[in-house]
């Protein structure tokens, strides 16, 4: 059976992708990058937002008309909280909550036993710590989608990055909402870095998306004593520097001053630290006021990278009942507003970072390599390096910001 594996969003699906993608292959399939060769499309999707969606329902058309023999199951966060949509777009014979392996296997008639080989086929691996998120973003349904939050044994997780360090020189630490690990089984994130920084000396780990106040003492250590082993990156949503906006979305958990306050305790005089954020343009009720208020404290604080999003209604939430809503074109200049700002605040970062020594791992395909620097810089490095190589070297002029 060959099969075609798309994924959408956050590092979180595209672990779970991972797992699928294993179990594949160990129950005998063949994996394919052209859908027209595939018996079978599997997509994980994405529900953060409306247009993440929209991408989902435009692909599945795609390849069922590109391939019209082809047996198509949607999974992921969108399948989760599907009405009916989703199981409607042409070939979909069946649409999975989460990724869920048995539940995929018995459609496909597979075997629902398989366990996925700990082997990613990333340059760089991602390992999940965690599941699901117990707060309530007014603009979210992820909360819905994953379910409450949980966390994985520290002994499972320390084996899985054990296997996963013999072919990966950097592992990702991702999760829907890392800095609420261990709340339910008597331990913290920065505990379970530690735990495998000190098992895994010679891995570079690298933080996901975590939230500026919850960078506990035990983080800003290794932060700042092991960067060799703790990437210094970190990308801490930020959504609005307007504390009424804040209370619209509800992020109840954090001000504007909090989260500048934990972001310069963490960042002052570091010399080698990247900063990524992401920011919503134009939320209901956001005045000119607010949007002064988000452009100020992105001024003040030292990003290298921002993720703008423009607002756009996600059927299902408590946003789209807000009152205020904001005009398009004010929604598109704010948006573009905090993009100009990010690339002038990332282009003066890169410029002072360049030709400095910088950890380096290469990823990329065969004949175009990258250069990934732990504060998250990349660049092309010479083809004929191995993929997951790790070295030191000087950061080149034009590297460039991403994640």
């Amino acid at each position: 059976m060959k099969v075609f594996l798309r994924t959408f969003g956050c590092r979180a699906n595209h672990y779970d992708s991972e797992q699928l993608r294993s179990a594949l292959l160990a129950a005998g399939c063949t994996l394919t990058r052209d859908e027209r060769d595939a018996d079978v499309a599997i997509f994980n999707s994405c529900t953060v937002t409306a247009a993440a969606e929209s991408d989902l329902r435009g692909a599945v058309r795609r390849v069922a008309t590109r391939s019209p023999n082809v047996r198509s199951i949607v999974t992921g966060c969108a399948a989760a909280v599907d009405d009916g949509a989703i199981a409607a777009l042409p070939s979909v014979e069946a649409v999975v909550g989460g990724a869920d392996w048995p539940a995929i296997a018995e459609v496909l008639a597979l075997d629902p036993q398989i366990s996925p080989a700990p082997e990613q086929s990333g340059a760089r691996a991602l390992l999940r710590v965690q599941d699901g998120c117990d707060e309530h973003c007014t603009f979210c349904l992820t909360r819905v989608a994953r379910g409450a939050q949980r966390s994985r044994p520290v002994a499972e997780l320390i084996d899985e990055a054990r296997a996963l360090a013999e072919r990966h020189a950097e592992i990702v630490i991702t999760g829907t909402h890392i800095g609420t690990y261990g709340g339910d089984i008597g331990t913290t994130l920065g505990m379970l870095v530690e735990s495998l920084v000190h098992a895994l000396p010679t891995t570079r780990f690298r933080l996901s998306s975590l939230e500026a106040t919850e960078v506990d003492a035990r983080l800003r250590a290794l932060f700042r004593d092991a960067p060799m082993h703790l990437a210094p990156f970190l990308h801490a949503p930020l959504q609005s520097g307007s504390d009424a906006v804040l209370r619209r979305m509800g992020r109840h958990w954090y001000t504007a001053t909090s989260y500048a306050e934990a972001i310069e305790s963490l960042v002052a005089d570091r010399f080698v630290f990247g900063l990524a954020a992401d920011v919503i343009a134009g939320f209901p009720g956001e005045t000119e006021a607010d949007h002064e208020a988000t452009i100020a404290l992105i001024e003040r604080l030292p990003f290298t990278l921002l993720h703008v999003f423009p607002y756009s209604a996600r059927p299902g939430t408590p946003a789209t009942r807000l009152a205020g809503a904001v005009p398009s074109e004010a929604i598109a200049r704010r948006a573009r507003e905090l993009r100009d700002l990010a690339a002038v605040k990332g282009a003066a970062y890169r410029e002072r970072r360049t030709g400095v020594m910088a950890d380096i791992v290469v990823t990329g395909s065969a004949g175009r390599r990258e250069g990934v620097t732990g504060d998250y810089l990349s660049f092309p490095v010479d083809p004929a390096l191995p993929r997951g190589v790790r070295y030191t070297g000087p950061v080149p002029a034009r590297a460039a910001s991403f994640a």
